[in-house]
């Protein structure tokens, strides 16, 4: 090759700076997956009440149906009979409470659940603290409650 070729293409060392661009984001990657690796290891904490805080995140998808105890309305096993039957959909029971009112919300949310036991939908529940009391529960392709 001529020497006014090979200065016309400019360098040679492009394939080492993108060998080490590579790297460097490989690199990232695997540090910020760490952080996530890392909680998942340490046993969870006890919270009040000797009740386990869920250590993963819980993935709630949007709702195909909500369900709302109403004075005169139907329950939630009747309710649930009138909805179309899908084996991946996950009843999720939400239940919201104003501090010191955990006895009756767990109360309430173990009765909704207890409602759909017999319709053959896997059902889970999630109760957290709010500003205002709330029981709903939500069908929907939600990730299925571990055993």
């Amino acid at each position: 090759m001529s020497a006014a070729l090979l200065s016309a293409r400019g360098s040679s060392h492009g394939w080492q700076l993108i060998l080490a661009d590579l790297a460097l984001i490989l690199f990232l990657l695997t540090l910020s997956a760490l952080p996530a690796g890392d909680t998942e290891s340490r046993p969870a904490p006890v919270g009040r009440a000797g009740v386990l805080p869920s250590a993963r995140p819980v993935a709630v998808a949007a709702a195909q149906a909500l369900y709302r105890p109403v004075a005169g309305g139907p329950g939630l096993a009747e309710w649930l009979g009138t909805q179309p039957r899908d084996p991946r959909a996950t009843l999720t029971v939400f239940a919201r409470y104003r501090p010191g009112g955990e006895a009756v919300a767990w109360a309430a949310a173990r009765g909704l659940a207890e409602q759909a036991r017999g319709s053959g939908v896997a059902v889970r529940t999630i109760i957290t603290v709010g500003g205002e009391a709330d029981l709903y529960a939500s069908l929907a392709y939600d990730e299925p409650p571990a055993d």
